[in-house]
């Protein structure tokens, strides 16, 4: 036989007072005015209101309106999660770690990018991540699955790259694995304030953002910002350099290549950095509305091959209006047959060089700025000369030599726009007797391809490729 204790009425030693009482129906809890039970199913305040309720199975703990609380330190089983982690502010995650469900962490990569790995998964587990500094633009939070689990339905790891977002993953089964339920940029700086952007390779100085493109790509928008440039607080434009292709140099006694077209903002909107001359105005920084904006980064022009043949022209760069063009081509030996002066350096952002001439006139140094802009992207080349080899090609502050020896490549432009002082854009140099191959411009830089020195197998040197970059204020 199972034990039983059976009482009507539990009451206080030292005043005899009701802790519980029973009379027919009714229980009494606490004293009078703390609360009754009436009927065999309801616990109810002394107003009346349900304390606790039940109807068939299902209890009910308070009224509409009522706050249920635990008390502090106690724990709670079998209620379930509603979409919800503990969010874990007391340990701020900087290294690689494993989460645990149904928490959410605030991760702080501005020390390094590291890996958040999920825990193994089963329904309805729930883990939540918060960018801490706004710095996974910067250094990326790799989020990695348990072994064979999917996210989204694949098994790889996603890479979390955009700044003060918050994500949320629910795993739900075994086909899509952690499936991203809720994700947002919540960057702590006011998005409304600052530009926020993503795209090519990505790196901060203080407290302005700097968006480096060796390629194609795309710079995308997502908050265009509100403050006037100036202000102390916000950002809605960005200054930019916009470098093209330069021109490779011509053949057998050529010209150096052109440099590619140089452009850039004036570089006091956003940090106040140095830049060159050509950042003199009209040129101005330019507001970014949301929204998508391609980038085009000019390859480099070829070294002219034999017979004597010129050096190919660079391509263009583009980022929204601004355009610059690629760097004139160097000319071929002016003694090939074709007539007077058939092949001049060719024109563009900075002009190719003309090529020496012995039987021959010597070529002139193709034309800069090429198509016209304000102000001017590039300068002319040098001409050829009978004595002194192939012209150097113009760059992007002065124009290309004459010689002695082969001309000098015309000087570049330095900008700081990425934190470091960097010259660009210079032109290729002319010709000189001991050179067999003209040298390369260094991949992007802008610098032209150099021309060689004389004989039936001197090849000119590839033009430098372009580069494009973008700065902002991200944060105060």
């Amino acid at each position: 036989m199972t034990s039983k204790i059976k009482v009507d009425n539990i009451n206080k030693v030292s005043d005899d007072s009701n802790i519980i009482n029973k009379c027919g129906t009714t229980v009494t809890v606490g004293a009078a005015s703390d609360g009754v039970r009436t009927g065999a199913n309801n616990l109810q305040a002394s107003d009346g209101g349900n304390l606790i309720s039940q109807s068939g199975t299902t209890i009910t703990l308070g009224a509409s309106g009522d706050t249920i609380t635990l008390a502090s330190g106690a724990s709670q089983t079998g209620f379930g999660r509603t979409g919800t982690v503990d969010w874990q502010t007391a340990s701020i995650k900087t290294s690689t770690f494993t989460a645990a469900n149904g928490e959410g962490y605030f991760a702080n990569t501005s020390g390094g990018a590291f890996t958040m790995n999920l825990p193994a998964g089963s329904a309805g587990a729930i883990v939540a991540v918060s960018d801490y500094a706004s710095s996974f633009a910067s250094n990326n939070l790799t989020i990695s699955p348990n072994g064979s689990e999917n996210i989204n339905g694949g098994n790889f790891d996603f890479i979390a790259s955009t700044s003060g977002i918050s994500l949320t993953f629910v795993y739900v089964d075994g086909t899509r694995g952690w499936k991203n339920v809720n994700d947002g940029t919540t960057n702590a700086t006011g998005e409304s304030d600052y530009i926020v952007a993503t795209g090519g390779t990505i790196t901060c100085s203080g407290n302005f953002r700097i968006h480096t493109f060796t390629g194609p790509g795309t710079f995308t928008v997502s908050s265009a910002g509100t403050a006037a440039p100036g202000s102390g607080s916000g950002s809605n434009t960005v200054d930019y350099l916009v470098v093209a292709g330069a021109g490779g140099g011509g053949s057998d006694n050529g010209g150096g290549g052109g440099a590619g077209g140089y452009r850039e903002s004036p570089g006091t909107a956003n940090g106040s950095y140095t830049v060159s001359p050509r950042g003199a105005a009209p040129a101005v920084a330019l507001a970014v509305p949301v929204g998508g904006y391609p980038i085009t980064v000019g390859a480099g022009g070829n070294g002219g091959t034999l017979p004597s043949t010129p050096g190919s022209s660079g391509g263009v760069s583009i980022f929204s209006t601004i355009t610059s063009a690629g760097g004139g081509g160097g000319s071929g030996d002016a003694n090939n047959p074709g007539g007077a002066n058939p092949n001049p350096g060719s024109p563009g952002g900075s002009g190719g060089g003309g090529a020496f001439g012995a039987c021959a006139s010597p070529r002139a140094g193709g034309s800069g700025n090429v198509p016209a802009v304000n102000p001017a992207q590039g300068t002319s080349g040098g001409d050829g000369n009978p004595s002194n080899r192939g012209g150097g090609g113009g760059g992007a502050t002065g124009g290309g030599g004459e010689g002695p020896g082969g001309g000098t490549g015309g000087a570049g432009a330095t900008s700081s726009i990425n934190a470091t002082p960097t010259s660009r854009a210079t032109g290729g140099t002319g010709g000189p007797n001991s050179v067999v191959t003209g040298a390369a411009g260094p991949a992007n830089s802008g610098t032209g391809g150099g021309g060689p020195g004389p004989g039936g197998s001197t090849l000119g040197g590839n033009g430098g490729s372009g580069v494009v970059i973008l700065r902002y204020k991200y944060q105060n």
